[in-house]
């Protein structure tokens, strides 16, 4: 299945690269581009309209130690591993355009899904700061973007309520896997009898078994949470909503173009 690698891959790969790389290069500990291409959300002072699309060519780029920070590369080692082996022969079937539309509006669905439950989680906490008749909703987000610590708030809507508002406007999202799981899915549904394995469990598993698998995992991963076993924290629900939206454009094409052949008999 594999030809070598198609030239809009090649493209993306170069262009996820030298972010990378400038991650590296421009600040302290990547700082200042994870604050200018990062994606943060919309209510933060840091969030920028251009972040919704630069952020699915950032990565993680160092990674706390025992002894500091190091350099990290595994993030973006499998992504464009994964986008490499998955989108050369997706952009064989689906041609150049076609396959730029699929590949960021997966990175777009990768977005909406997590920021939906962001707002809703964000709405449901300061709904309640609001009830006390102390805060407006302007005032928690501007306090919010302070980086104040109210511990008054923990008296209202528990610690570990204040620390997700926290979180929310401290944390940064980033990387190609949103868009991967979208090439994946879209993999899976051309060629569902090709075989697949985990890194960590060498076993092939035909395509149309292993993506569901892939899915199932990202849900209950998603739900319990928790970091990676390399120590960054995983999106998991910006996996669930790269692939879905992967799923749903690719099952649509499909249908189409089925209808389309059917008819130009």
């Amino acid at each position: 299945m594999m030809r070598g690698i198609t030239d809009t891959v090649k493209h993306l790969i170069i262009l996820n690269v030298l972010f990378w790389i400038g991650t590296l290069a421009v600040g302290q500990y990547g700082q200042v581009f994870t604050e200018l291409f990062a994606m943060h959300f919309p209510l933060s002072d840091s969030f920028k309209p251009w972040q919704i699309i630069t952020h699915m060519f950032m990565h993680a780029s160092y990674v706390g130690t025992g002894n500091g920070v190091s350099i990290f590369i595994l993030h973006i080692l499998f992504n464009m591993l994964g986008i490499w082996m998955f989108g050369s022969p997706v952009e064989q079937i689906l041609g150049r355009n076609k396959f730029l539309l699929f590949y960021f509006s997966c990175g777009l669905g990768a977005t909406i899904l997590p920021l939906a439950i962001d707002y809703y989680n964000f709405y449901s906490i300061t709904s309640e700061l609001i009830e006390s008749g102390k805060y407006s909703m302007d005032s928690i987000v501007s306090i919010l973007n302070e980086g104040k610590f109210y511990t008054e708030w923990n008296n209202i809507v528990g610690e570990e309520k204040v620390q997700s508002l926290n979180s929310l406007f401290g944390t940064a999202s980033l990387g190609a896997s949103g868009a991967l799981m979208g090439l994946l899915v879209a993999f899976g549904m051309s060629f569902p009898n090709s075989s697949l394995m985990l890194i960590f469990l060498p076993i092939p598993i035909k395509a149309k078994y292993f993506i569901p698998l892939l899915l199932g995992y990202e849900i209950i991963s998603g739900i319990a949470g928790g970091t990676s076993m390399f120590g960054f924290n995983v999106g998991h629900f910006a996996h669930i909503g790269g692939a879905l939206t992967g799923f749903l454009i690719m099952w649509y094409w499909k249908k189409t173009q089925f209808n389309k052949n059917r008819w130009d008999r």
